[in-house]
């Protein structure tokens, strides 16, 4: 017997994601970054609704951090939210076993990194689904672009072994 899938992913627009991250109340709001090079937002459907949605994009800051991971190395995951929380887990390892190697051919990248606000989350999400810390970020002062006072911040990259790798300071040439 013939069924519609239970359960499905499929690209969508910003105004989708907004919608749905708005609905589901996402604390840090509508992804309102300017497009840049990458922009590639998804949604997972369960019996035809959508549960749980992620943004890729590239950074904002040419480097990531206190890395040495370049914007033109990398796909950022902006954003992740489902409906219920138990969900988030699920489309993580999705996207990451499937849509970001997609993104990261079609875009010539290695890893993927993703921002944690320490005030907002823990980080066992990406911890539990295998990522590796890379280092940490913000929390000083003010944001020189936006004004607004600077977040702590973690950031997570996958896969493990290549993000650490590009992560490392570069030391060649130093005494």
């Amino acid at each position: 017997m013939l069924a519609p899938p239970l359960l499905h992913i499929e690209a969508i627009d910003r105004a989708e994601l907004n919608r749905l991250l708005t609905q589901w109340g996402h604390r840090m709001g509508p992804h309102t970054r300017p497009s840049y090079a990458i922009e590639a937002h998804h949604a997972m459907f369960v019996h035809g609704e959508p549960v749980a949605v992620t943004a890729a994009g590239e950074t904002v800051r040419e480097r990531v951090g206190s890395t040495s991971i370049l914007r033109v190395d990398c796909v950022e995951l902006v954003r992740l939210c489902a409906a219920r929380r138990d969900l988030c887990r699920p489309v993580l390892r999705l996207w990451r076993e499937v849509l970001f190697p997609a993104i990261a051919t079609v875009h010539r990248r290695a890893v993927a990194v993703s921002y944690q606000d320490e005030a907002l989350h823990t980080g066992d999400l990406y911890r539990f689904d295998g990522w590796a810390l890379l280092a940490r970020a913000g929390g000083g002062g003010r944001d020189n672009r936006t004004g607004r006072q600077g977040r702590r911040m973690k950031v997570w990259g996958w896969p493990p072994a290549d993000a650490l790798s590009l992560a490392a300071p570069d030391t060649q040439g130093c005494s």
